[in-house]
């Protein structure tokens, strides 16, 4: 009878709410950031504008050997 009743509440217990952990803003600044990035990447893109074309460079970054 002791052990039923100590199942019982042990099952109360693990269904109860979960406390939830306290309110942070590194989410809502990270969520900025990425916005920020997203937009300045965005406007660079228009502003450099379709026509330019990124050539290669004259001097190998890694010749081989």
């Amino acid at each position: 009878m002791i052990d039923a009743l100590n199942n019982i509440h042990r099952a109360r217990r693990l269904l109860d709410d979960p406390v939830a952990p306290p309110a942070s803003a590194a989410p809502a600044l990270g969520a900025a950031l990425l916005a920020a990035l997203a937009a300045v990447t965005m406007a660079g893109v228009v502003i450099i504008g379709p026509t330019v074309e990124i050539s290669e460079p004259a001097i190998p970054l890694f010749p081989s050997a």
